[in-house]
């Protein structure tokens, strides 16, 4: 199955937790899910979310992530494989 979607990783769990909840409260679709291995840092939870609400989560992530933002990417799925790459 071919997918597609975006994480935003952090240092600290306390710090997914937050920015899960703020986006959720704002109408963000969200899910905590297991941070990829190619993402080799951080506490080992991301918050999933759309494309569509990229700049949003941008813009939550650094008023709430308390400097612990490792960075936003893109997950694909595809042909059985996962990719990772930065979302610039």
């Amino acid at each position: 199955m071919d997918d597609s979607f975006f994480i935003a990783s952090f240092r600290s769990r306390q710090a997914v937790l937050r920015l899960e909840e703020v986006l959720r409260r704002s109408g963000v679709q969200t899910q905590i899910v297991s941070t990829p291995r190619a993402v080799a840092v951080g506490c080992g939870l991301s918050v999933r979310f759309d494309e569509r609400d990229m700049e949003q989560v941008r813009r939550t992530a650094a008023q709430t992530g308390g400097g612990t933002l490792i960075g936003l990417y893109r997950v694909d799925h595809l042909g059985g494989r996962m990719h990772v790459t930065p979302a610039g």
